[in-house]
């Protein structure tokens, strides 16, 4: 843990600031350049620092969950998305859309949600490794 006053105090507003980016870079994504992949990684950045300014211990407590247990998560999430299509008796991975109040809408979005926290959880699991307490 780094004893370094300012990083301390501004990590959690860092936290939170880079979250909210992520979070808005994959909703982004689902119609524009950007998505799972790219919003991942600005997350996990943003839990990177957490834990390099206030441990290892207090990432995990602000995660919740173990970091692989995001990895799980995402995958089944990635994997449900294709289902609606297969069950519309069309390819694996044909994606459905919907347009309620004219905002477009589809099963891709729950695609780049999985390809999110697995970014997340995958990137936070290996440097958690790596951190000390």
């Amino acid at each position: 843990m780094n004893d370094s006053l300012i990083l301390r105090t501004s990590a959690p507003l860092l936290l939170w600031l880079s979250i909210a980016v992520s979070v808005f870079v994959l909703l982004r994504g689902h119609n524009a350049p950007g998505g799972g992949f790219l919003g991942g990684l600005m997350g996990a950045g943003g839990v990177l620092l957490y834990a390099i300014a206030r441990g290892r211990v207090a990432a995990i407590r602000f995660l919740r969950l173990p970091p692989v247990a995001y990895c799980g998560i995402g995958l089944l999430a990635a994997l449900a998305s294709g289902l609606p299509g297969l069950l519309g008796e069309a390819p694996y991975l044909t994606h459905l859309w919907a347009f309620p109040a004219g905002l477009p809408l589809g099963t891709t979005i729950l695609f780049d949600l999985g390809v999110y926290l697995v970014v997340l959880g995958t990137i936070t699991a290996m440097f958690l490794a790596l951190v000390g307490d």
